[in-house]
């Protein structure tokens, strides 16, 4: 399997150069030359880590199936306490795919606790022996699974960069006190997009490389620009599948929909990577909060950031620019040359228009909504005071999006955080008095579910705090030089 650029489909290079370089020429975005066809009947009642391996097998040829296999069993067995692509009853019709069981309860530790492994193989395939150093911007759960995935690993140095109060008070502290020699945490000044772009940049950057190069030390990504973080959520679109159809959810071969709460696009792409592998996906619903510019892309072709941007309860979604989105559109519109023109449009004049042509393609598989926060937390008392079912505001804004979007198949609505990560927002959806720290609403939020939290969301406040640098975003260039 080869990956080639979505800005220059004349590129070609194997998956562990894709990996290791995190980033094509021209910012563009390596996508495989084709997909692998998936063997529904075999891979059925395979464990979690088996289904890994054989969706991994496919697409990352250039690794041995030894590695695969023990990089997958170590990966997603003691840490996600049996309960990988744990699949729930919400009510008739409706599941939840509770993605947030592993050890920094959000769903990107599915991709950043085997992304590290991938990474140092490819190093190894390709007889790489220079330092990797890794840049990550986030919008609060990358920053802190890539940490944790990262920290300690011999060759490889992380620096994430988070928008300065544009995270949750415990996704923030996740991140500022993890441990390791090789990992470095700043506060960005602005949002989530301010960090991207200046993190993209950086990568674009000619003299960066050079300087770099001669400190024999190669920049790589731990985002979803990375073809490695997005490979792995693959998985649990089919497992998800495989247990409703065990269950008798869902008749086999016929279509499920999943909706998922999206910021930056990689999430629900990985859902489009499952369909085209043959997983009888119907509709993929793309939920937004109120910076909702998928949702105006979808319904209308015309990508426009120049608009407000808004700080939301659900964080993690508070993205103007989704860089995955760019994957899509080279997918089918087939042309490097037209993906790079609109690129530049948008990084020209903040907006662009897909072609006719384009956009049906786009609507024949996706659909989308949003639902501000006022919205998401009426989903939240609503799901736990009609169903026993307590959410987070990430998957709350799915809920309340998939019911403006259901078709006669069932539902998958990803639930992308555990709810204890934002325990503030919760109990005042829930209609309880909210103390004024994250901690004590923690307790008070179990104490009025029942439901315990994550001990290593409990803990948080008593770890010593490493990192407080506050950065402009025009300093990304000179930390990562650092």
């Amino acid at each position: 399997m080869q990956y080639l650029s979505t800005r220059d489909s004349n590129l070609r290079v194997s998956a562990s150069e894709a990996i290791v370089r995190g980033l094509a020429p021209q910012s563009g975005l390596f996508v495989p030359e084709s997909f692998p066809k998936a063997d529904l009947e075999g891979w059925k009642h395979l464990s979690y880590p088996e289904l890994a391996q054989k969706v991994l097998e496919g697409f990352l040829t250039d690794y041995s199936v030894d590695f695969l296999k023990k990089a997958t069993e170590t990966t997603y067995g003691n840490a996600f306490e049996g309960k990988a692509g744990r699949t729930v009853k919400v009510h008739d019709g409706l599941y939840a795919l509770e993605l947030w069981h592993g050890p920094t309860c959000a769903f990107k530790d599915y991709a950043l606790q085997l992304m590290p492994k991938l990474l140092v193989e490819a190093k190894r395939n390709l007889q790489r022996t220079e330092t990797t150093r890794i840049l990550v911007a986030t919008s609060g759960d990358t920053g802190k699974a890539a940490l944790a995935g990262y920290a300690g690993l011999q060759g490889i140095e992380i620096a994430v960069f988070y928008p300065n109060a544009g995270t949750s008070e415990i996704q923030r502290l996740q991140m500022v006190t993890q441990t390791g020699e090789n990992v470095r945490v700043y506060a960005v000044e602005g949002n989530f997009d301010d960090a991207q772009t200046g993190v993209k940049r950086v990568f674009a950057d000619t003299e960066v490389a050079a300087e770099l190069e001669e400190r024999k030390i190669r920049l790589s990504s731990a985002n979803s620009i990375n073809w490695g973080r997005l490979v792995p959520q693959i998985v649990y679109y089919f497992y998800a599948y495989f247990r409703l159809a065990e269950q008798g959810s869902v008749a086999w071969g016929a279509p499920v929909d999943f909706c998922v709460p999206t910021g930056n696009f990689g999430d629900i792409l990985a859902g489009y990577y499952a369909q085209q592998m043959g997983l009888p996906v119907g509709k993929l619903v793309c939920a937004s909060n109120k910076n909702n510019v998928l949702t105006d892309f979808i319904r209308t072709g015309t990508y426009d950031a120049r608009r407000t941007f808004h700080k939301t309860t659900s964080p993690s979604m508070d993205i103007l620019i989704s860089s995955n989105l760019e994957r899509l559109l080279y997918h089918v519109s087939g042309s490097s040359d037209q993906v790079a023109n609109w690129m530049r449009e948008l990084s020209e004049h903040g907006m662009y228009t897909v072609d006719p042509k384009t956009l049906q393609a786009i609507q024949k598989d996706f659909a989308a909504g949003f639902a501000e926060d006022e919205a998401g937390a009426e989903e939240i008392r609503a799901r736990y005071e009609q169903d026993g079912y307590l959410c987070d505001t990430h998957t709350a804004v799915a809920f309340r999006v998939a019911e403006t979007c259901r078709t006669t198949a069932p539902m998958v609505v990803l639930s992308t955080a555990s709810p204890f990560k934002f325990p503030r927002d919760v109990l005042a959806a829930l209609g309880a008095e909210v103390p004024a720290g994250d901690f004590a609403a923690m307790k008070a939020l179990t104490d009025k579910t029942g439901e315990p939290a994550p001990r290593n969301l409990r803990v948080l406040d008593q770890l010593p705090v490493r990192f407080s640098d506050v950065i402009a975003p025009s300093e990304i260039r000179a930390a990562a030089l650092r």
